[in-house]
């Protein structure tokens, strides 16, 4: 699944070095056995992710339980109270590994949508762990805050349409 969750308005960037620390431990912990953060990206006022789960509650109560947990450490790091999100999440079911392809080049690479001229990988994304680049890079010293996926779509399915190149962007709507 791709899901997008918007910020509500008045936040300041969640692209900025505390809030950004703040979201990704708390997707860092988002992931159980049953509900997978496979991929995300952070972007100043929406994030976007591709996700596994074992069923429509399952995908809900993770949404569910990693949105209240980024909006307490949020609210924590801003010294505030009050709403986080400005809405439901936004969740579409990627069925095929041309879909599944597409949703990565789109999270992974969003930046290019909001950065005119951004090159490379994105730093406020799980771009450093992702192996389906189309060259050879290392990972990060750590722990990554995604999981491995676990279904034969995100596994080994989409790489039908070749592996992800840094410099595609993210089609937009005019090019849909």
């Amino acid at each position: 699944m791709h899901v997008t969750l918007r910020v509500a308005p008045g936040l300041p960037s969640f692209r900025g070095s505390t809030l950004f620390s703040a979201v990704r431990t708390a997707l860092a912990r988002a992931s159980t056995d049953a509900f997978r953060v496979l991929q995300f990206s952070v972007q100043p006022d929406h994030l976007h992710l591709v996700v596994e789960a074992d069923g429509s509650t399952v995908l809900s109560r993770g949404i569910q339980g990693f949105a209240i947990r980024a909006a307490k450490a949020v609210n924590r790091t801003l010294r505030r109270r009050g709403k986080v999100w400005a809405d439901r999440f936004h969740a579409h079911v990627l069925r095929t590994p041309r879909e599944v392809r597409n949703a990565l080049v789109y999270v992974l690479n969003n930046f290019r949508k909001h950065v005119p001229g951004a090159r490379g990988i994105d730093g406020r994304s799980s771009s450093p762990w992702f192996s389906g680049w189309g060259i050879r890079m290392k990972p990060p010293p750590g722990a990554p805050p995604v999981v491995a996926p676990r279904t034969w779509l995100a596994r080994v399915g989409w790489l039908r349409g070749g592996r992800i190149h840094l410099d595609e962007s993210p089609r937009s709507s005019r090019d849909r």
